[in-house]
């Protein structure tokens, strides 16, 4: 058999290197082709950003298609597509005029606005922004965010004078307008979320721009004045407390000496009263041995006393006073110590 021949039901070759060879020239130029049309919006292949979901258009009309992040394909031509932003996003809205209760016009130069439009997560989030695509288009956010904007702070202007816009309701003018317009939106662009909404200070007519100038180095010295009177008055207070501490340091010291004194006194009391009752106790024993002394020697005389030892003491007492009588006549006096004796012992008897 022939190498160009095959036969019947055999199967077919492989390619070979030079078969692929000669279609690379076809695919480049397709490639080359390609990309022109790919990078533009009526191209054939497009993508869609991070944070951003895909929204298409075919003859002017929205195609309920909503593509994810990445690349897509889409019919050239006749298909257009818009990235819209799904996550956090901020718009400012500048130069706005505003006209007071009292006639005075201000501007409020910048007012930025944080909002969100629903994350495709789901079907029905994306309905969220097909509906809000649909109903809005794709500057959606000029008529409920930049408009809005404006037609709010007028009518909150309108309502107030310049002192209450500037002065007195300026901190709850950011949260009085995302309560508006987070109502409006809750009711009429369900997939629009306001996060939050900054309102930087407006401008005023340059004369009572300087009245308020006044106005405010006025309170700020009357507030300096103040604090300086509250200041003076610490430190009044201050010496005050100062004082009364002082004066009570010397009054606890006194207290704490005075104790002291009466603590000495109260102990030098309770030491003589110890002493006088030992020097009343020694007296008391000195006495009671006197009197028994005494009383043992009474007790003792008492057994002297007998007519023996009265005789004896009686010759002891003539014998010491002895006289010696001179002269032709002595006293009429006899001595009979038998008939002294006798008298004594009579006397005892009795």
């Amino acid at each position: 058999m022939q190498p160009g021949n095959r036969a019947p039901g055999s199967a077919p070759p492989p390619p070979n290197a030079n078969s692929m060879a000669a279609f690379l020239p076809a695919i480049a130029a397709l490639v080359a082709c390609v990309a022109p049309l790919a990078s533009a919006n009526l191209g054939i292949l497009h993508s869609i950003p991070e944070g951003h979901v895909g929204v298409y258009w075919r003859g002017g009309a929205l195609l309920p298609t909503i593509s994810e992040p990445g690349y897509h394909m889409k019919i050239p031509f006749l298909t257009t597509y818009e990235p819209v932003q799904v996550t956090l996003q901020t718009d400012e809205v500048t130069n706005i005029p505003c006209g007071t209760k009292g006639g005075v016009m201000i501007y409020f130069e910048k007012v930025e606005v944080v909002n969100k439009l629903n994350k495709v997560v789901n079907k029905l989030n994306k309905a969220f922004v097909h509906a809000t695509i649909k109903e809005y288009g794709i500057q959606y956010d000029k008529t409920w965010i930049y408009d809005k904007i404006h037609h709010e702070i007028n009518q909150f202007c309108s309502a107030h004078s310049l002192q209450e816009v500037y002065i007195d309701l300026f901190d709850q003018i950011d949260e009085i307008l995302k309560e508006l317009i987070q109502r409006d939106c809750t009711r009429y662009v369900p997939g629009l979320e306001i996060i939050g909404i900054r309102v930087t200070k407006p401008s005023i007519p340059t004369s009572i721009a300087r009245n308020y100038e006044a106005m405010e180095e006025q309170r700020t010295q009357a507030l300096i004045a103040a604090e300086r009177q509250k200041v003076v008055e610490r430190e009044a207070e201050t010496d005050r407390r100062k004082a009364v501490m002082e004066a009570e340091k010397v009054a606890q010291t006194s207290r704490i000496y005075q104790e002291q004194k009466l603590a000495e006194k109260e102990s030098n009391r309770q030491q003589e009263h110890i002493e006088n009752e030992i020097y009343l106790a020694k007296q008391k024993s000195l006495v009671d041995a006197e009197v028994y002394r005494l009383t043992k020697e009474a007790e003792a005389n008492k057994l002297k006393l007998t007519a023996e030892f009265l005789e004896l003491e009686f010759i002891r007492a003539i014998a010491n006073n002895t006289k010696m009588f001179f002269g032709d006549k002595i006293p009429a006096m006899v001595l009979d110590q038998r008939l002294l004796g006798s008298s004594f012992r009579n006397k005892l008897n009795q």
